[in-house]
């Protein structure tokens, strides 16, 4: 068996309305003063307030930065580091879908080292120390709050990524009642996205591929399989939500160390350039790319794809049950009401060259791909998507 190691967050509280008593869980590892990061829309609502009023009640002094807009920009990770440096903080808490969760990692980083953040980016180059760090995640996708990487959009429409074990938090509060308000179509996207790193995660070509990641990402799609079409028509279904909660935080730590490839490098130019939510971008390349894969990495997707959809249990033959595989993902995607196409989102057919070629930089997800892939490959890939 080859070596591998595996790395996921220290403590992870699962319970409906553990985000309430934030304040008595964390107990002193946040020390005194913390800032909480969230986005506008979260704050508006109202759903961070029993959080911040846990955390004054344990006499924790609160800052509270809720300018994250989604994909976020450097220089709002960088006003965010401002506030805490000017705040004194001791600890960060992020409160949020990934964007909040990923300014929050940068900033407990920069906040506790003072390193330069040209300095960090890419995979392991992050020297930390950082400051205590807890993320509460709002939406079932991301799985941020067990993952050792921060995405945030540099100049122009580039995104950038930290990656380094230093970022994983030191807690994780997965509150199912947090999920219940999600929109239909958030829903459906962001589970989308966390059945992508559970099938990203088990076919990474990444030499750090292991039994335990394996086993996640399995029980990952087995969870949002089974329950993504409830919780995207009941939303107040509880236990359904919690599945998908549970489901994408598996997922996290099965991608946390055997990471992402090709869906994610493609989705995150149409993302940058036409400011698509994530799991969108990553749902409408999602087939396209696996068939691309299918002749290397037909044998691993058979294996889990009555894991996602059991009736395909009664498929033998390999190529046969990949196949179904890939369409019947395609499929649950319109069911579930996502838009189909590039050019559903805006994308003109001149685009996808310009895309192709955004898609190269990500490097740090390509060579993970179980199937080498250079650009005239991704604009054939981008082309059957439009």
């Amino acid at each position: 068996m080859d070596s591998f190691v595996f790395s996921t967050t220290g403590q992870i509280f699962f319970r409906p309305g553990a985000s309430t008593e934030i304040g008595s869980l964390l107990g002193g590892r946040v020390g005194g003063r913390v800032l909480v990061i969230t986005d506008p829309g979260l704050r508006k609502l109202g759903l961070c307030e029993p959080a911040l009023n846990s955390l004054q009640s344990a006499g924790i002094a609160v800052t509270v930065f809720d300018r994250v807009e989604p994909d976020p920009s450097l220089s709002t990770a960088m006003s965010a580091v401002e506030l805490g440096r000017e705040k004194a903080i001791t600890g960060v808490i992020g409160f949020g879908g990934g964007s909040s969760l990923d300014v929050a990692k940068l900033v407990a980083l920069i906040c506790g080292s003072n390193e330069e953040i040209e300095e960090a980016w890419g995979v392991g180059n992050a020297k930390g120390p950082r400051l205590p760090l807890v993320l509460v995640p709002t939406t079932a996708g991301t799985g941020s709050e067990v993952t050792p990487v921060s995405i945030i959009t540099v100049s122009g429409d580039e995104k950038r990524g930290v990656s380094s074990p230093i970022l994983l938090p030191d807690v994780a509060i997965l509150d199912a009642d947090l999920t219940l308000g999600l929109p239909p179509h958030v829903t459906a996207a962001t589970g989308i996205d966390a059945m992508v790193h559970a099938i990203e995660s088990f076919t990474s070509k990444n030499a750090n591929n292991n039994p335990l990641s394996k086993m996640l990402a399995r029980s990952a799609l087995a969870l949002l399989g089974a329950n993504i079409e409830r919780a995207v028509e009941v939303g107040s279904d509880r236990p359904a939500r919690g599945a998908m909660l549970l489901g994408s935080m598996l997922a996290g730590q099965a991608f946390a160390n055997s990471p992402v490839a090709a869906v994610h490098a493609l989705a995150y130019p149409i993302g940058g350039s036409f400011h698509v939510p994530h799991g969108l971008s990553n749902t409408l390349v999602l087939p396209h790319v696996l068939r691309f894969n299918a002749p290397v990495a037909a044998g691993a997707y058979a294996a889990i794809a009555a894991d996602a959809f059991p009736h395909l249990v009664a498929m033998q033959d390999e190529a046969e049950r990949c196949s179904a595989f890939i369409d019947n993902l395609a499929g649950l995607s319109a069911k579930l009401g996502l838009q189909q196409r590039l050019r559903d989102v805006g994308v003109r057919q001149e685009d996808v060259g310009g895309l192709a070629r955004d898609a190269m930089k990500q490097t740090r997800l390509l060579v993970n791909n179980p199937r080498d892939l250079n650009e005239t490959d991704a604009l054939a890939i981008y082309q059957s998507a439009w």
